[in-house]
């Protein structure tokens, strides 16, 4: 089995959450599981190594998860992207769409230098609301965006077409 399969089929649906309609795709037997969760990092940090990377970037609040421990595991530092009202310092911000509502990301405005190598972690890509703002906030920043990774792209909301010319790799598609 690959370890895409051994990824996907961890994962549970639950439908009509959080509404009606809605196919939520459940991460936590992945990250209650020691090992598929080592599996899943490994993944995500495949094409880098040591040195490749100065940021990851995870935005709130799956993308944390993912996104500290590929920080860790590159040796590179790690960058919240936070909902409106939860970073303490000066901040930029960004509102977007998603497929059930609307919301707001900020991120510091020092977060990252200039140039910075960045990676951008999070658990999902649906509509590419939220991931699209989370790219113009590291564009405002003047990162250097090497590309934008997920563990699950829900295919059918073609969110990858709002993310324009950075880079978009998933591990699981739906």
């Amino acid at each position: 089995m690959t370890p895409t399969d051994l990824l996907e089929n961890a994962i549970r649906t639950i439908p009509d959450f959080p509404e009606p309609g809605i196919q939520f795709r459940d991460i936590t037997p992945i990250l209650g599981d020691a090992k598929l969760f080592e599996l899943a990092i490994d993944q995500i940090i495949s094409p880098y190594s040591t040195g490749d990377v100065d940021q990851v970037v995870g935005i709130d609040a799956r993308g944390f998860i993912f996104g500290a421990a590929a920080a860790l595991r590159l040796q590179a530092g790690f960058t919240p992207i936070r909902k409106k009202g939860k970073l303490p310092f000066k901040t930029y911000e960004a509102s977007y769409d998603l497929e059930y509502g609307s919301n707001t990301i900020a991120i510091h405005t020092d977060a990252i230098q200039e140039g910075s190598k960045v990676l951008l972690v999070d658990d999902l890509l649906a509509t590419g609301g939220t991931a699209a703002a989370a790219l113009s906030l590291l564009k405002r920043l003047n990162a250097d965006i090497l590309e934008s990774v997920f563990l699950i792209e829900l295919d059918a909301l073609k969110g990858r077409a709002r993310l324009g010319a950075v880079p978009v790799r998933t591990l699981i598609s739906y």
